[in-house]
């Protein structure tokens, strides 16, 4: 089977290894990415970290960092060229994007298919609210992350198919734990280090983790990422005297991860829902837990059912939950290496690339067939 997926986040080297099981699966399969991504991190560019079996195609894009108008000017160049069966649309279904190549794409006779994250009913205005109905009216299926998005569709009245699948899964090779195990001193509350790594806005909740912090004197934090708040968490690090406990490093590129969370006893995503959003999946945690690394998260949205039993997991906002958790890790190696243990078992189970490529296979395959998915 030919297709073509449209896809910014795969600009992110990490991400890749999905396309590449894909194509190993039998998917004749090319890639359309804008050169970079801009978002609150500021512009991603594009990461050629695995490109085997399958054609990754540079296209330009406009309105770069404009969520809902971005658009690519190209794209039904690229469908004539390609001739593909099968148009895969990486994107939201309100979003101008998807509009387009949906409709580039049916011009052409290939089916179609979106990608959702959404987990919260929202009503949008014109033009978008337009978009979105012709989109929910054409679509062949839909692909939801998660079982609130499926959910939100469905009350928007999208009546085709809709398979819940992560949008990317981590590789077990890539994202594994450290050689020989982090070593543990002899205290009561023995110092660790903990991580972040992610956006630095608002809604991450990086401010309650400082917080936490400073009522657990033994935790040493590591805090990776870029975005509007990085001035505001510098002035709270200050503020709670964290100077020689905590550092804010840089954003990492994705390939620099697998060596980055291997170095963490713990790692935490201290989300808290806004209005306008709630957290969606939260992949890093799965990264964290492939490296055999303990997780902490908040209760806000998609968190407790990527978690499940195999970390910790507090509700939003409330700094003391969180403090506590991070003083019964420091205090208790057993309880870091059952956790460390479970992380890794889950991350196999459900959250593997290949999984993610031989389910999202399965998909192409039915929509071509013209049935509906398992």
């Amino acid at each position: 089977m030919r297709v073509l997926m449209l896809s910014k986040a795969c600009v992110v080297g990490a991400y890749q290894r999905k396309l590449e099981a894909l194509a190993a699966l039998g998917v004749d399969l090319t890639v359309a990415v804008p050169p970079a991504w801009r978002d609150e991190r500021g512009l991603l560019p594009l990461e050629r970290a695995h490109t085997q079996g399958y054609r990754l195609v540079v296209t330009p894009i406009l309105f770069n960092g404009n969520f809902h108008l971005h658009v690519y000017p190209r794209f039904g160049a690229l469908i004539r060229e390609v001739q593909p069966e099968l148009v895969h649309i990486d994107e939201e279904p309100y979003n101008l994007a998807t509009w387009h190549a949906l409709r580039l794409a049916a011009r052409h006779g290939a089916r179609t298919l979106f990608f959702s994250w959404q987990n919260l009913l929202r009503r949008y205005p014109p033009p978008f609210r337009w978009l979105e109905a012709d989109v929910l009216a054409r679509a062949d299926a839909g692909i939801a992350g998660n079982q609130a998005a499926v959910e939100v569709w469905r009350a928007k009245g999208y009546r085709g198919p809709l398979t819940v699948i992560p949008q990317f899964g981590v590789d077990p090779v890539i994202f594994h734990p450290a050689a020989s195990p982090r070593p543990t001193g002899a205290s009561a509350e023995t110092d660790i280090t903990v991580g972040y790594a992610g956006r630095l806005v608002p809604e991450k909740g990086v401010d309650l983790l400082l917080l936490a912090a400073a009522q657990a004197p033994g935790v040493r934090l590591r805090i990776v990422g870029s975005g509007p708040e990085r001035r505001l968490l510098a002035y709270l690090i200050e503020k709670l005297g964290l100077q020689a406990r905590a550092t804010l490093e840089p954003m990492l590129p994705s390939t620099q991860m697998p060596a980055f969370l291997p170095q963490l006893d713990a790692l935490v995503l201290p989300s808290r829902t806004r209005p306008n959003w709630k957290e969606q999946f939260g992949r890093v945690l799965v990264e964290a837990m492939a490296c055999g690394v303990p997780v902490i998260g908040s209760d806000s949205g998609e968190l407790p059912n990527v978690i499940g039993d195999a970390g910790l997991i507090f509700p939003e906002d409330d700094v003391e939950a969180l403090a506590a958790h991070l003083r019964s890790l420091g205090a208790d190696a057993a309880l870091r290496a059952r956790l460390a243990a479970r992380g890794r078992e889950r991350a196999l189970r459900q959250f593997t690339q290949q999984s993610v490529a031989e389910q999202t296979a399965a998909v192409y395959r039915a929509v071509l067939a013209g049935r509906p998915p398992l």
